[in-house]
Protein backbone atom coordinates (compact mmCIF):
# COMPACT_ATOMS: atom_id res chain seq x y z
CA UNK A 1 0.00 0.00 0.00
CA UNK A 2 2.79 2.41 0.89
CA UNK A 3 4.58 1.80 -2.43
CA UNK A 4 1.44 2.71 -4.38
CA UNK A 5 0.89 5.81 -2.23
CA UNK A 6 4.54 6.85 -2.54
CA UNK A 7 4.38 6.46 -6.31
CA UNK A 8 1.25 8.61 -6.72
CA UNK A 9 2.58 11.11 -4.17
CA UNK A 10 5.81 11.53 -6.11
CA UNK A 11 3.75 12.58 -9.13
CA UNK A 12 1.48 14.86 -7.10
CA UNK A 13 4.43 16.72 -5.60
CA UNK A 14 5.12 18.20 -9.05
CA UNK A 15 8.84 18.24 -8.33
CA UNK A 16 8.38 20.57 -5.37
CA UNK A 17 11.59 19.54 -3.55
CA UNK A 18 13.90 20.38 -6.45
CA UNK A 19 11.89 23.46 -7.44
CA UNK A 20 12.03 24.80 -3.88
CA UNK A 21 15.78 24.31 -3.59
CA UNK A 22 16.39 25.87 -6.99
CA UNK A 23 14.19 28.97 -6.61
CA UNK A 24 14.27 29.68 -2.88
CA UNK A 25 17.36 31.94 -3.21
CA UNK A 26 15.27 34.18 -5.51
CA UNK A 27 12.45 34.43 -2.94
CA UNK A 28 14.55 34.61 0.21
CA UNK A 29 13.83 37.79 2.15
CA UNK A 30 13.16 37.20 5.88
CA UNK A 31 11.89 40.75 6.40
CA UNK A 32 9.11 40.17 3.84
CA UNK A 33 8.24 36.59 4.79
CA UNK A 34 10.35 35.23 1.91
CA UNK A 35 7.82 36.84 -0.45
CA UNK A 36 5.16 34.22 0.28
CA UNK A 37 7.38 31.26 -0.54
CA UNK A 38 5.65 28.91 1.94
CA UNK A 39 2.28 29.63 0.31
CA UNK A 40 3.62 28.62 -3.11
CA UNK A 41 5.35 25.63 -1.55
CA UNK A 42 1.91 24.37 -0.47
CA UNK A 43 0.12 25.49 -3.62
CA UNK A 44 2.04 23.42 -6.14
CA UNK A 45 1.53 19.96 -4.54
CA UNK A 46 -2.07 20.86 -3.71
CA UNK A 47 -2.68 21.33 -7.43
CA UNK A 48 -0.82 18.07 -8.02
CA UNK A 49 -3.11 16.20 -5.63
CA UNK A 50 -6.18 17.59 -7.39
CA UNK A 51 -4.80 16.23 -10.65
CA UNK A 52 -3.39 12.85 -9.67
CA UNK A 53 -5.90 11.60 -7.07
CA UNK A 54 -8.70 11.53 -9.71
CA UNK A 55 -6.29 9.78 -12.08
CA UNK A 56 -5.57 7.26 -9.31
CA UNK A 57 -9.30 6.67 -8.80
CA UNK A 58 -9.92 6.25 -12.52
CA UNK A 59 -7.02 3.77 -12.75
CA UNK A 60 -8.56 1.33 -10.28
CA UNK A 61 -9.65 -1.18 -12.90
CA UNK A 62 -6.15 -1.22 -14.41
CA UNK A 63 -4.51 -1.81 -11.04
CA UNK A 64 -7.09 -4.48 -10.17
CA UNK A 65 -6.27 -6.31 -13.40
CA UNK A 66 -2.56 -6.21 -12.60
CA UNK A 67 -2.70 -7.23 -8.93
CA UNK A 68 -6.03 -9.00 -8.39
CA UNK A 69 -4.48 -12.47 -8.07
CA UNK A 70 -1.31 -11.70 -6.14
CA UNK A 71 -2.02 -8.55 -4.12
CA UNK A 72 -5.54 -8.76 -2.75
CA UNK A 73 -4.67 -6.32 0.05
CA UNK A 74 -4.21 -3.49 -2.45
CA UNK A 75 -7.60 -4.19 -3.98
CA UNK A 76 -9.51 -4.49 -0.70
CA UNK A 77 -8.06 -1.28 0.72
CA UNK A 78 -7.68 0.68 -2.50
CA UNK A 79 -9.50 3.81 -1.31
CA UNK A 80 -7.60 3.80 1.97
CA UNK A 81 -4.50 4.67 -0.03
CA UNK A 82 -5.85 8.20 -0.72
CA UNK A 83 -5.17 9.67 2.76
CA UNK A 84 -1.77 7.99 2.67
CA UNK A 85 -1.05 9.82 -0.60
CA UNK A 86 -1.99 13.15 0.99
CA UNK A 87 0.12 12.51 4.09
CA UNK A 88 3.17 11.47 2.05
CA UNK A 89 2.88 14.52 -0.19
CA UNK A 90 2.69 17.18 2.51
CA UNK A 91 5.26 15.35 4.63
CA UNK A 92 7.79 15.91 1.83
CA UNK A 93 6.71 19.55 1.55
CA UNK A 94 7.35 20.19 5.24
CA UNK A 95 10.67 18.33 5.13
CA UNK A 96 11.73 20.44 2.17
CA UNK A 97 10.90 23.67 4.00
CA UNK A 98 12.94 22.49 6.98
CA UNK A 99 15.87 21.74 4.66
CA UNK A 100 15.67 25.27 3.27
CA UNK A 101 16.05 26.53 6.84
CA UNK A 102 19.18 24.34 7.15
CA UNK A 103 17.52 22.36 9.97
CA UNK A 104 17.46 18.68 9.01
CA UNK A 105 18.25 16.70 12.16
CA UNK A 106 14.74 16.44 13.64
CA UNK A 107 12.92 15.78 10.31
CA UNK A 108 15.47 13.07 9.47
CA UNK A 109 15.03 11.56 12.93
CA UNK A 110 11.27 11.49 12.41
CA UNK A 111 11.65 9.76 9.03
CA UNK A 112 14.45 7.34 9.83
CA UNK A 113 13.72 6.52 13.47
CA UNK A 114 10.33 7.82 14.56
CA UNK A 115 8.32 6.23 11.75
CA UNK A 116 10.09 2.89 12.16
CA UNK A 117 9.41 2.81 15.90
CA UNK A 118 5.73 3.66 15.42
CA UNK A 119 5.38 1.06 12.65
CA UNK A 120 7.06 -1.51 14.88
CA UNK A 121 4.38 -0.98 17.53
CA UNK A 122 1.67 -1.38 14.90
CA UNK A 123 3.21 -4.64 13.64
CA UNK A 124 3.63 -5.98 17.19
CA UNK A 125 -0.02 -5.22 17.99
CA UNK A 126 -1.01 -7.02 14.78
CA UNK A 127 1.15 -10.06 15.61
CA UNK A 128 -0.46 -10.23 19.07
CA UNK A 129 -3.94 -10.15 17.46
CA UNK A 130 -4.70 -6.83 19.13
CA UNK A 131 -5.21 -5.42 15.62
CA UNK A 132 -6.88 -7.18 12.72
CA UNK A 133 -5.91 -6.53 9.09
CA UNK A 134 -8.20 -3.50 8.95
CA UNK A 135 -6.56 -2.13 12.10
CA UNK A 136 -3.10 -2.82 10.66
CA UNK A 137 -3.82 -0.81 7.52
CA UNK A 138 -5.39 1.99 9.53
CA UNK A 139 -2.46 2.00 11.94
CA UNK A 140 0.07 2.35 9.12
CA UNK A 141 -1.88 5.29 7.66
CA UNK A 142 -2.06 6.98 11.07
CA UNK A 143 1.71 6.58 11.54
CA UNK A 144 2.45 8.49 8.33
CA UNK A 145 -0.14 11.11 9.24
CA UNK A 146 1.57 11.60 12.60
CA UNK A 147 4.97 11.89 10.89
CA UNK A 148 3.58 14.66 8.69
CA UNK A 149 2.09 16.50 11.69
CA UNK A 150 5.26 16.18 13.77
CA UNK A 151 7.34 17.62 10.92
CA UNK A 152 4.88 20.49 10.48
CA UNK A 153 4.97 21.20 14.23
CA UNK A 154 8.76 21.32 14.08
CA UNK A 155 8.92 23.89 11.29
CA UNK A 156 6.38 25.99 13.19
CA UNK A 157 8.81 25.99 16.12
CA UNK A 158 11.93 26.93 14.14
CA UNK A 159 10.48 29.63 11.89
CA UNK A 160 7.50 31.87 11.38
CA UNK A 161 4.90 30.27 9.11
CA UNK A 162 2.68 32.54 7.06
CA UNK A 163 0.40 32.08 4.06
CA UNK A 164 0.69 35.74 3.11
CA UNK A 165 2.00 36.15 -0.41
CA UNK A 166 2.71 38.81 -2.98
CA UNK A 167 1.46 37.95 -6.48
CA UNK A 168 3.38 40.84 -8.01
CA UNK A 169 6.71 39.36 -6.90
CA UNK A 170 6.36 36.53 -9.41
CA UNK A 171 6.96 38.41 -12.64
CA UNK A 172 6.54 36.96 -16.10
CA UNK A 173 10.17 35.85 -16.37
CA UNK A 174 10.18 34.05 -12.99
CA UNK A 175 6.80 32.46 -13.71
CA UNK A 176 8.10 31.10 -17.00
CA UNK A 177 11.23 29.70 -15.34
CA UNK A 178 9.22 27.96 -12.61
CA UNK A 179 6.68 26.59 -15.10
CA UNK A 180 9.29 25.21 -17.50
CA UNK A 181 11.28 23.69 -14.67
CA UNK A 182 8.20 22.12 -13.09
CA UNK A 183 6.99 20.61 -16.37
CA UNK A 184 10.34 18.91 -16.96
CA UNK A 185 10.49 17.71 -13.35
CA UNK A 186 6.99 16.23 -13.50
CA UNK A 187 7.72 14.43 -16.76
CA UNK A 188 10.99 13.18 -15.32
CA UNK A 189 9.37 12.08 -12.07
CA UNK A 190 6.72 10.07 -13.95
CA UNK A 191 9.41 7.77 -15.29
CA UNK A 192 11.82 8.19 -12.38
CA UNK A 193 9.23 7.23 -9.76
CA UNK A 194 8.10 4.30 -11.88
CA UNK A 195 11.71 3.18 -12.05
CA UNK A 196 12.18 3.44 -8.27
CA UNK A 197 9.15 1.24 -7.56
CA UNK A 198 9.42 -0.93 -10.65
CA UNK A 199 11.05 -3.98 -9.07
CA UNK A 200 8.52 -4.28 -6.25
CA UNK A 201 5.58 -3.73 -8.59
CA UNK A 202 6.78 -6.35 -11.07
CA UNK A 203 7.56 -8.91 -8.36
CA UNK A 204 4.13 -8.39 -6.76
CA UNK A 205 2.29 -8.75 -10.05
CA UNK A 206 4.38 -11.58 -11.56
CA UNK A 207 5.47 -13.69 -8.59
CA UNK A 208 3.25 -12.65 -5.70
CA UNK A 209 3.21 -10.79 -2.41
CA UNK A 210 5.22 -13.43 -0.52
CA UNK A 211 8.19 -12.95 -2.85
CA UNK A 212 7.69 -9.20 -2.71
CA UNK A 213 7.82 -9.44 1.09
CA UNK A 214 11.18 -11.23 0.98
CA UNK A 215 12.46 -8.68 -1.52
CA UNK A 216 11.22 -5.84 0.68
CA UNK A 217 13.16 -7.13 3.71
CA UNK A 218 16.31 -7.40 1.59
CA UNK A 219 15.63 -3.91 0.26
CA UNK A 220 15.30 -2.49 3.78
CA UNK A 221 18.58 -4.13 4.80
CA UNK A 222 20.44 -2.63 1.83
CA UNK A 223 18.85 0.79 2.26
CA UNK A 224 20.92 1.28 5.44
CA UNK A 225 23.66 2.45 3.05
CA UNK A 226 21.38 5.32 2.00
CA UNK A 227 20.86 6.80 5.44
CA UNK A 228 24.06 8.91 5.69
CA UNK A 229 23.54 10.28 2.17
CA UNK A 230 20.08 11.59 2.95
CA UNK A 231 21.46 13.89 5.62
CA UNK A 232 24.54 14.84 3.58
CA UNK A 233 22.49 15.73 0.49
CA UNK A 234 19.87 17.61 2.49
CA UNK A 235 22.44 19.97 3.97
CA UNK A 236 24.52 20.22 0.77
CA UNK A 237 21.71 20.82 -1.74
CA UNK A 238 20.94 24.44 -0.74
CA UNK A 239 24.67 25.22 -0.95
CA UNK A 240 24.86 23.67 -4.42
CA UNK A 241 21.77 25.60 -5.57
CA UNK A 242 23.35 28.88 -4.45
CA UNK A 243 26.70 28.04 -6.06
CA UNK A 244 25.11 27.22 -9.42
CA UNK A 245 22.88 30.28 -9.27
CA UNK A 246 26.04 32.37 -8.79
CA UNK A 247 27.81 30.28 -11.49
CA UNK A 248 30.52 29.39 -8.99
CA UNK A 249 31.59 26.08 -10.54
CA UNK A 250 34.64 25.77 -8.32
CA UNK A 251 32.46 25.58 -5.20
CA UNK A 252 30.03 23.19 -6.91
CA UNK A 253 32.83 20.85 -8.02
CA UNK A 254 34.51 20.92 -4.62
CA UNK A 255 31.20 20.16 -2.92
CA UNK A 256 30.52 17.27 -5.32
CA UNK A 257 33.93 15.73 -4.60
CA UNK A 258 33.47 15.99 -0.83
CA UNK A 259 29.95 14.54 -0.89
CA UNK A 260 30.93 11.70 -3.25
CA UNK A 261 34.08 10.68 -1.36
CA UNK A 262 32.55 10.89 2.11
CA UNK A 263 29.53 8.88 1.04
CA UNK A 264 31.70 6.29 -0.73
CA UNK A 265 33.79 5.86 2.42
CA UNK A 266 30.75 5.48 4.67
CA UNK A 267 28.73 3.42 2.18
CA UNK A 268 31.51 0.94 1.37
CA UNK A 269 32.31 0.42 5.07
CA UNK A 270 28.63 -0.23 5.81
CA UNK A 271 28.58 -2.67 2.88
CA UNK A 272 31.54 -4.61 4.31
CA UNK A 273 29.94 -4.82 7.76
CA UNK A 274 26.64 -5.82 6.20
CA UNK A 275 27.93 -8.52 3.89
CA UNK A 276 30.32 -10.26 6.29
CA UNK A 277 27.46 -10.50 8.80
CA UNK A 278 24.60 -11.26 6.42
CA UNK A 279 24.22 -14.93 7.42
CA UNK A 280 24.30 -14.01 11.10
CA UNK A 281 21.68 -11.35 10.49
CA UNK A 282 19.27 -13.78 8.85
CA UNK A 283 19.83 -16.30 11.64
CA UNK A 284 18.81 -13.71 14.24
CA UNK A 285 15.70 -12.15 12.70
CA UNK A 286 12.33 -13.94 12.98
CA UNK A 287 11.58 -16.22 10.00
CA UNK A 288 15.20 -15.75 8.92
CA UNK A 289 15.22 -19.02 6.98
CA UNK A 290 12.53 -17.61 4.70
CA UNK A 291 14.09 -14.17 4.34
CA UNK A 292 17.53 -15.69 3.68
CA UNK A 293 16.24 -16.36 0.16
CA UNK A 294 16.94 -12.67 -0.38
CA UNK A 295 20.64 -12.89 0.55
CA UNK A 296 21.91 -12.14 -2.95
CA UNK A 297 19.21 -9.53 -3.37
CA UNK A 298 20.90 -7.68 -0.50
CA UNK A 299 24.28 -8.01 -2.24
CA UNK A 300 23.22 -6.59 -5.60
CA UNK A 301 20.98 -3.90 -4.13
CA UNK A 302 23.77 -2.83 -1.75
CA UNK A 303 26.16 -2.44 -4.68
CA UNK A 304 23.55 -0.36 -6.47
CA UNK A 305 23.17 1.78 -3.34
CA UNK A 306 26.91 2.44 -3.18
CA UNK A 307 26.91 3.60 -6.80
CA UNK A 308 23.81 5.75 -6.43
CA UNK A 309 24.75 7.42 -3.15
CA UNK A 310 28.27 8.13 -4.38
CA UNK A 311 27.18 9.78 -7.63
CA UNK A 312 23.60 10.92 -6.92
CA UNK A 313 24.74 14.44 -6.08
CA UNK A 314 25.57 14.81 -9.77
CA UNK A 315 21.84 14.59 -10.55
CA UNK A 316 21.25 17.35 -8.00
CA UNK A 317 23.83 19.54 -9.73
CA UNK A 318 22.16 18.92 -13.08
CA UNK A 319 18.72 19.76 -11.68
CA UNK A 320 20.00 23.10 -10.35
CA UNK A 321 21.82 24.00 -13.57
CA UNK A 322 20.50 25.19 -16.92
CA UNK A 323 20.88 21.59 -18.15
CA UNK A 324 18.10 20.32 -15.89
CA UNK A 325 16.15 18.96 -18.87
CA UNK A 326 18.76 16.20 -19.24
CA UNK A 327 17.27 14.49 -16.19
CA UNK A 328 14.08 13.87 -18.19
CA UNK A 329 16.03 12.11 -20.94
CA UNK A 330 17.83 9.99 -18.32
CA UNK A 331 14.55 8.98 -16.70
CA UNK A 332 12.86 8.00 -19.96
CA UNK A 333 15.87 6.03 -21.16
CA UNK A 334 16.36 4.25 -17.85
CA UNK A 335 12.67 3.41 -17.47
CA UNK A 336 12.89 1.51 -20.74
CA UNK A 337 16.10 -0.23 -19.62
CA UNK A 338 14.61 -1.04 -16.20
CA UNK A 339 11.39 -2.50 -17.59
CA UNK A 340 13.30 -4.57 -20.14
CA UNK A 341 15.82 -5.85 -17.59
CA UNK A 342 13.10 -6.83 -15.11
CA UNK A 343 11.02 -8.58 -17.77
CA UNK A 344 14.12 -10.50 -18.86
CA UNK A 345 15.61 -11.39 -15.48
CA UNK A 346 12.66 -11.91 -13.09
CA UNK A 347 11.34 -15.02 -14.93
CA UNK A 348 14.87 -16.49 -14.95
CA UNK A 349 16.28 -15.47 -11.58
CA UNK A 350 13.21 -14.51 -9.55
CA UNK A 351 13.74 -11.82 -6.93
CA UNK A 352 17.52 -11.95 -7.46
CA UNK A 353 16.87 -11.08 -11.10
CA UNK A 354 15.01 -7.95 -10.02
CA UNK A 355 18.00 -6.92 -7.90
CA UNK A 356 20.42 -7.53 -10.77
CA UNK A 357 18.15 -5.49 -13.05
CA UNK A 358 18.25 -2.65 -10.51
CA UNK A 359 22.06 -2.78 -10.41
CA UNK A 360 22.36 -2.76 -14.21
CA UNK A 361 19.93 0.14 -14.51
CA UNK A 362 21.70 2.06 -11.76
CA UNK A 363 25.12 1.54 -13.33
CA UNK A 364 23.96 2.67 -16.78
CA UNK A 365 22.18 5.63 -15.22
CA UNK A 366 25.21 7.07 -13.50
CA UNK A 367 27.61 6.38 -16.37
CA UNK A 368 25.44 8.49 -18.68
CA UNK A 369 24.71 11.09 -16.00
CA UNK A 370 28.36 11.51 -15.09
CA UNK A 371 29.15 12.17 -18.74
CA UNK A 372 26.76 15.13 -18.69
CA UNK A 373 28.09 16.39 -15.34
CA UNK A 374 31.68 16.15 -16.59
CA UNK A 375 31.25 17.77 -19.99
CA UNK A 376 28.45 20.26 -19.28
CA UNK A 377 29.05 21.36 -15.68
CA UNK A 378 32.78 20.51 -15.61
CA UNK A 379 32.42 18.66 -12.29
CA UNK A 380 34.29 15.45 -11.51
CA UNK A 381 33.66 13.62 -8.21
CA UNK A 382 36.61 11.24 -8.41
CA UNK A 383 39.79 11.87 -6.43
CA UNK A 384 42.71 9.78 -5.18
CA UNK A 385 40.71 9.12 -2.03
CA UNK A 386 38.55 6.62 -3.94
CA UNK A 387 41.55 4.39 -4.69
CA UNK A 388 42.60 4.44 -1.03
CA UNK A 389 39.10 3.47 0.07
CA UNK A 390 38.84 0.60 -2.45
CA UNK A 391 42.13 -0.78 -1.10
CA UNK A 392 40.80 -0.44 2.44
CA UNK A 393 37.64 -2.38 1.53
CA UNK A 394 39.69 -5.28 0.14
CA UNK A 395 41.86 -5.27 3.28
CA UNK A 396 38.75 -5.38 5.47
CA UNK A 397 37.45 -8.42 3.59
CA UNK A 398 40.86 -10.11 3.96
CA UNK A 399 40.88 -9.31 7.66
CA UNK A 400 37.45 -10.87 8.05
CA UNK A 401 38.76 -14.03 6.37
CA UNK A 402 41.49 -14.56 8.97
CA UNK A 403 39.40 -13.77 12.05
CA UNK A 404 38.26 -16.74 14.21
CA UNK A 405 35.01 -18.41 13.17
CA UNK A 406 32.39 -17.86 15.87
CA UNK A 407 29.41 -18.81 13.71
CA UNK A 408 28.12 -21.07 16.51
CA UNK A 409 27.00 -17.82 18.17
CA UNK A 410 25.70 -15.36 15.54
CA UNK A 411 25.54 -12.45 17.98
CA UNK A 412 29.19 -12.84 19.03
CA UNK A 413 30.26 -13.51 15.44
Amino acid sequence: LYEVAALVSSFAQLGISSSALRFFPSFKDPKNGDNGFFFYLLLLPSVGLLIFIPIFLLSRSLIVSLWSQNAVLIIDYYYWIIPLIVFCTYWVVFETYSTLQMRIVIPKFIREVGVRIMLLFVYVFFSLDILNVRGLVGGVIIVYGMAMLFTFAYICLITSISLDHNHSFINKSLRKQVLNYTVFLVLGSLSGSLLNQLDLFMISSRIGLSSAGIYRIAFYISVVIDIPYRSISSISSPIAAKALQDENMEVANSLYQKVALNQFIVGSCIFVLLWVNIDNLFSIIPNGVIYAQGKWVVFFLALARIISTTLAFGAILISFSRFYYWNLFFSLFLSCIGIGANLLLIPRLGITGAAVATLITCLLSYVVQQGVVLFKIKANPFTAGFIKQIILVFLLFLLNGILPDWSYNPIVD
